[in-house]
């Protein structure tokens, strides 16, 4: 392989990759890609032809197209291009139009710098679009293939610009030098150069890595995307008709990823978004009480929402939030806490959290809850009144079905439940064994909640919820509708669960006032609360994709001060374990060493020698080889370096002949007409340029030479 096929080949690769980069991000249609691919292909056949564009051609033809930026910016504008994408395709229209005009024409050096800088600006625009750890594969194969094309570029130009008789002034034609540099290229640079680029780029990753760690970036919290939120992301707002859950639950789009940081997460596990407290008899909505919002107290990012009993009773969440449509933010039940790179945080009056909208950013931030409820026993105990302030959830439609009435005292009758928590269990039970679960069959009407009860008997988790909670405040029991999501598809791999849309979820909330507490009931059936599991090859590699992007989004797009805390947090924690583990290895063998201390000496005696053969291994087989021919150790080095061809012009200068600063070796030794020195001098550019030894015959001969110029 020739060295300017070489650097044609990496160069064309870096330009190619640039262009792959943009094609992933989203910025680059794939039609335009694979014509840029057919221009690239033929430019490289019309390398060093005829045929290429001539250069003045080349710039009236980019100059002539800049107008076109502008049309086509007015183009995607009346296709109704989203507002942060506007100019975006446009721009990246110009660049490979102009990549290509350049790939075509002839090209000088400043052509190929002009194409790098292309190249750098198209990963640029990519960065810039996309958030995915795709990403961080086309930059790693884009920064090797630059660096092997920039110093190829670079060796390009020094090799044109040295002439033929200044390599002569280095290296003398007849050493064996000149004779290793006509060796084919393939066996030297051709692996020598991809191995420096490659090395290069890991000495990049590894002196960024520790700055990457060290200094988070503003605002890496949320990341422009090049869409909008999750559009049709409804039951999530302060008001929500009867059915909504169930158009949401028939979208497999992503939603978020949680990562559970205690051991043994709470069983039954949900995460909670809004609760609602006042039913028109079609939709849930907040009241005013529940709108109300509570003081939140905050602190370097941390906001306290509440207390709790015991902290082995809490466990900590960590949300990545896709964009969404909404300013909910989702924890588990009974949140105490909330910590990220938040504005503001805001709790209403039924414990729903809140934040700005991000319907264009994702989001991370960790919530730590109490999910512990009381005993059964407890609560079956609790026969305490309710306060005026929970009358809001015995409130009723004006138009309730009177059946409804006559519905609850039949399932209470039937169980004979005597107190709320069997009152609350006798309903939920008779739901979930009395009723079906579809997505298809819904109930309607002027009043579609006894169209499912006495009419359907089906529907989904929203419906049952209603059902539910209507039943109970018809037999004076405080209850409200939750919305929110089942714990989604766990990956292993990364160590997180996965929730999709189709996983959005409905359930109940009952009050104890003895225990002051919000209890958990769901009365959908079982097959509305089964999350489906993935299996076969492709949910395996579907997993391991989830969990780079989770780690690309967490350490990379994510990555802020509270990450860095936790992350800062961890490494002193590894560190303290390996202290206190070196520490107890040492008193160990320092309790060995005191019984035994003839051990010591031994150990101590090896441990010594070891260390002299390691740093002077070198020089005693020097010694020893030195001594073996007959020689000190001071005469082998001699013959290691040039000082034999410093006696050559020491013993010249007695006879009055020295070198002139303008001639090489074998010129000057030409001048001698000497036979000895020229065996002197052939000797020496073998030591000196090409970095090789002497053998024990030829330093003979080269003393012998030096003997017989000193005696004639």
């Amino acid at each position: 392989m020739k060295f300017l096929s070489y650097f044609r080949a990496f160069s064309y690769a870096m330009i190619g990759v640039a262009m792959l980069a943009l094609v992933l991000a989203g910025g680059l249609d794939i039609g335009l890609a694979l014509a840029f691919l057919a221009v690239m292909i033929v430019s490289w056949k019309l390398e060093g032809t005829r045929w290429q564009l001539p250069e003045r051609y080349g710039l009236a033809i980019v100059l002539l197209s800049i107008p076109l930026f502008y049309l086509d910016w007015h183009y995607q504008k009346t296709l109704g291009e989203p507002v942060e994408r506007l100019g975006v395709t446009a721009l990246a229209h110009l660049i490979v139009f102009l990549s290509a005009v350049k790939l075509l024409q002839i090209k000088k050096d400043r052509d190929w710098v002009f194409l790098y800088l292309i190249s750098f600006f198209e990963v640029l625009l990519a960065a810039g679009l996309s958030f995915s750890p795709v990403f961080l594969g086309t930059l790693t194969l884009y920064l090797l293939c630059g660096l092997s094309a920039v110093t190829a570029f670079e060796i390009q130009k020094a090799r044109r610009s040295l002439r033929h008789t200044e390599t002569r002034l280095l290296v003398p034609p007849d050493s064996r030098v000149f004779k290793k540099d006509r060796r084919s290229w393939r066996t030297t640079e051709a692996a020598r150069l991809p191995a420096v680029a490659l090395a290069l780029l890991v000495l990049i990753f590894v002196f960024a890595l520790p700055l990457f760690l060290i200094a988070p970036r503003s605002g890496a919290a949320a990341l422009t995307r090049s869409g909008g939120g999750l559009t049709n992301f409804i039951g999530f707002s302060e008001n929500v008709t009867l059915g909504q859950i169930g158009t949401l639950k028939q979208d497999d789009g992503l939603v978020m990823r949680v990562r559970i940081d205690s051991a043994e997460p709470a069983r039954g596990l949900r995460w909670r978004g809004v609760a609602l407290d006042e039913f028109t008899g079609i939709s849930w909505k907040k009241s005013a009480d529940a709108r109300r919002p509570e003081p939140v107290v905050e602190r370097a990012g941390f906001f306290q929402l509440g207390t709790t009993e015991s902290l082995h009773k809490l466990t900590t969440q960590t949300f990545f939030l896709e964009p969404l449509e909404s300013p909910v933010l989702f924890a588990a039940p009974r949140a105490v806490a909330v910590q990220g790179d938040l504005p503001f945080v805001r709790v209403d009056g039924e414990g729903s959290i809140q934040s700005r909208r991000h319907d264009f950013e994702r989001i991370m931030y960790k919530a730590i809850s109490d999910t512990h409820e009381p005993a059964a026993d407890e609560l079956r105990r609790d026969m305490r009144p309710y306060s005026p302030a929970f009358d809001r959830y015995l409130q009723l439609p004006e138009t309730l079905d009177p059946r409804i009435v006559a519905l609850t005292r039949t399932m209470i009758l039937e169980a004979q439940a005597r107190t709320r928590y069997e009152a609350a269990k006798a309903i939920e039970w008779q739901l979930q064994r009395d009723y079906g679960y579809s997505l298809d069959m819904k109930a309607s009407g002027p009043d579609p909640l006894s169209d499912f009860l006495f009419n359907i008997k089906a529907g989904h988790c929203e419906y049952f919820a209603t059902a539910m909670v209507v039943l109970l405040r018809t037999h004076g029991i405080a209850a409200r509708v939750v919305n929110g999501f089942l714990p989604g598809e766990y990956n292993e791999t990364a160590g997180a669960y996965t929730v999709r849309q189709s996983d959005a979820h409905s359930w109940v909330e009952v009050y104890f006032p003895e225990t002051r507490s919000w209890v958990t009931f769901d009365p959908t059936p079982s097959a509305g609360r089964v999350v489906p599991q993935h299996t076969g090859l492709k949910a395996q590699l579907q997993e391991y994709a989830e969990a780079l992007e989770l780690l690309w989004f967490q350490y990379v797009v994510g990555y802020d001060k509270q990450e860095q805390r936790s992350l800062a947090t961890s490494l002193h924690n590894q560190v303290s374990d390996y202290g206190r583990t070196g520490s107890r290895l040492l008193a160990t063998i320092k309790g060995l060493l005191t019984t035994n201390v003839v051990a010591f000496l031994i150990a101590a005696i090896v441990l010594l020698i070891g260390v002299t053969v390691l740093l002077f291994g070198k020089r005693i087989w020097e010694f020893i080889q030195g001594r073996g021919s007959g020689r000190s150790l001071e005469e082998s080095r001699t013959y290691s370096n040039v000082q034999f061809y410093k006696k050559l012009l020491q013993v010249m200068e007695q006879r009055g002949v020295a070198r002139d600063k303008h001639q090489t070796p074998l010129e000057f030794a030409g001048r001698l007409k000497s036979s000895d020195a020229l065996v002197i001098t052939r000797a020496y550019n073998r030591v000196r340029y090409g970095g090789e030894r002497l053998s024990a015959s030829e330093q003979r001969e080269v003393e012998r030479a030096l003997l017989t110029l000193e005696q004639e």
